[in-house]
């Protein structure tokens, strides 16, 4: 299990429950069946969501079927070297959390922000992440091109980011930002991601401040893990500014 959460204002959190509940209709997101106290997905449904478990990749968390001890390199990253440690997710695919993913991401539903947070939250139950949650390191959202943030009015990464720092205590550091916009990545290839990548993100103010005074290593924070490709950007630029290490928390792994 995850370490425990830090305590919370009481009234802080029935106010924000409250909020949510006047602002959505408290239902699960998946079987709609009622709830209340701020929740969007019901006790029933968020035990049936398939879960990362061994065996899985111990770089990409790629998940496979059969009998394999210990830490191992899938195929497809035993050929490529990503600038981060390792990235973990705690679902694998499926509809309905993809479902969920959209539905924050596009349809603006900011109350799923708090469910998946708390998905991605449960990555931290890896002893491999021990490390930032010891040395504090701070959760790094990947950023969204103002342009497109201004469309959607947030930045889906930052809300989760947001919870898991609810959870973890782990500080939340705006340390990017997206230098050029770039097209959407859904169709394309990984070359051509990568592509469409390079030079898109750079160091913040914050960032370099914060790498000033403690260097040791950042989480970056992602819906989604398909190719790395976004990932392994965004840790790039971040090694090239100071962090020692990068470890990659993402909802789902795709």
């Amino acid at each position: 299990m995850p370490p425990p959460r830090p305590p919370e204002t009481r009234a802080w959190r029935k106010l924000a429950e409250r909020a949510l509940d006047l602002l959505y209709p408290p239902v699960c997101a998946v079987c709609k069946v009622g709830l209340s106290g701020g929740r969007a997905l019901c006790d029933s449904c968020d035990g049936d969501l398939p879960r990362l478990a061994p065996p899985f990749c111990g770089t990409c968390g790629e998940a496979f079927e059969g009998q394999i001890d210990g830490i191992f390199t899938c195929p497809n990253c035993s050929n490529l070297k990503f600038s981060f440690e390792f990235a973990r997710s705690s679902t694998v695919r499926d509809e309905r959390t993809l479902d969920m993913v959209h539905r924050l991401k596009y349809g603006r539903e900011i109350h799923l922000a708090k469910e998946l947070g708390r998905l991605a939250y449960e990555s931290f139950a890896d002893p491999r992440l021990a490390p930032a949650l010891e040395g504090e390191w701070p959760l790094i959202p990947v950023p969204l091109h103002p342009k497109r943030q201004q469309h959607r009015h947030f930045n889906q990464a930052a809300e989760i980011s947001r919870v898991i720092s609810n959870f973890s205590g782990l500080p939340v550091l705006h340390g990017l930002q997206r230098a050029r916009a770039t097209e959407t990545q859904t169709r394309l290839t990984r070359a051509q991601r990568l592509e469409n990548l390079r030079g898109a993100f750079v160091l913040t103010q914050r960032g370099r401040r914060w790498i000033d005074q403690k260097s040791s290593g950042a989480v970056l924070v992602d819906d989604v893990f398909t190719t790395g490709s976004t990932v392994d950007e965004c840790a790039k630029i971040l090694r090239r500014g100071g962090f020692q290490k990068v470890f990659v928390v993402t909802v789902m792994r795709g």
